[in-house]
């Protein structure tokens, strides 16, 4: 992977860039994200944030190489405390970590999302963490989109600011809204692993001394086994 030919992860994250958008990319790790959204002229401008020094230093050294100084920005900072209100910044990207820790990002890095029109987050791993931020902070999800690259499945989350109260059902929470109507193989084999998984889980759970901290992750699990096999048999949301 590089800056002019990307994982079909992170393609599928540029592609839901507005196209002239001036793009935040935050935890950037080479910057190779930024790089290709500005050198196919999707993004005028960007800046790409990084926490960890040695990711900082390869992102500074991509946009060297692509002769971008001018058009990226690196900096090194934690989170949204990469962006600057003069930076007119008007898409965010965050890719590649847990949604929780994307949530905590959004959290704590609220005021910095003033003017911005869009949200695009690629969660690893509890993508209903960010529904959750969504609902609570009334950003409407316009787009789901979920692919399977390397064995792994992926999903991606486009959020836009809503002027009305956003809810989603506890389905709708755990599983995407979008990515339930669209009912695709990917999505369908997500939840077949995952419901195998917890069910394998409270399996285990039977052997064990039934401590209350015991019984209440085992009616957890059993309750997301409910909402799963009634959305993947067609008995609604």
């Amino acid at each position: 992977m590089n800056a002019q030919q990307l994982s079909t992860r992170l393609m599928r994250v540029a592609a839901h860039v507005p196209e002239g958008s001036v793009v935040a990319d935050i935890g950037s790790d080479h910057a190779y994200l930024p790089c290709y959204l500005v050198l196919n002229k999707k993004a005028q401008r960007a800046v790409a944030g990084e926490v960890v020094k040695g990711p900082y230093e390869s992102a500074r050294s991509q946009v060297r190489q692509e002769q971008l100084e001018d058009r990226i920005e690196v900096r090194l900072a934690s989170g949204l405390d990469a962006v600057y209100a003069e930076d007119g910044v008007t898409a965010v990207t965050i890719a590649g970590i847990g949604g929780p820790l994307i949530r905590s990002i959004l959290e704590a890095g609220a005021e910095r999302l003033k003017g911005v029109e869009r949200l695009v987050l690629q969660p690893n791993v509890h993508a209903k963490a960010i529904r959750e931020w969504a609902e609570a902070n009334s950003w409407t999800l316009s787009e789901e989109e979920i692919l399977k690259e390397n064995d792994k499945i992926y999903e991606i989350l486009v959020l836009e600011p809503s002027e009305k109260p956003v809810r989603f059902s506890p389905s709708e929470l755990l599983m995407g809204p979008e990515l339930i109507k669209q009912f695709s193989g990917v999505f369908q084999e997500k939840w077949d692993r995952e419901c195998a998984q917890w069910k394998r889980i409270v399996q285990a759970m039977e052997s064990t001394v039934e401590t209350a901290e015991i019984i209440g992750k085992k009616q957890e699990l059993l309750e997301k086994i409910k909402l799963v096999e009634e959305v993947l048999h067609g008995e609604g949301t």
